[in-house]
């Protein structure tokens, strides 16, 4: 019996014991959020490309809203980095490259 074979029948015993996913459950989510949230800015770029010479009242507003909307969505990339890169680190100390 090898070292595989040990460490593979010690885990059978331990009920706590399961494996790290990597990407961990929270990091795709994350990652989830952080891929929609580019998607959307994708869109509200080209839609600001498309009304960025006109003169008309409404493409005004509408500008305006998307910028606005452009601003939140920066908060929230910030906060859905930062929830990842905690993510990765709880990853990183299960996995014991990285002291708790």
């Amino acid at each position: 019996m090898g070292i595989r074979d040990e460490i593979k029948d010690s885990n059978r015993n331990c009920e706590s014991c399961q494996p790290v996913e990597v990407p961990t459950r929270d990091e795709l989510v994350a990652l989830n959020a952080l891929r929609a949230i580019k998607d959307r800015v994708r869109e509200i770029k080209k839609e600001l490309s498309d009304i960025s010479y006109s003169e008309k009242k409404e493409d005004k507003d509408k500008k305006m809203g998307l910028e606005t909307e452009m601003k939140r969505l920066k908060s929230e990339w910030k906060e859905w980095e930062e929830k990842k890169e905690h993510a990765a680190r709880e990853r990183m100390i299960l996995l014991g490259h990285e002291e708790p």
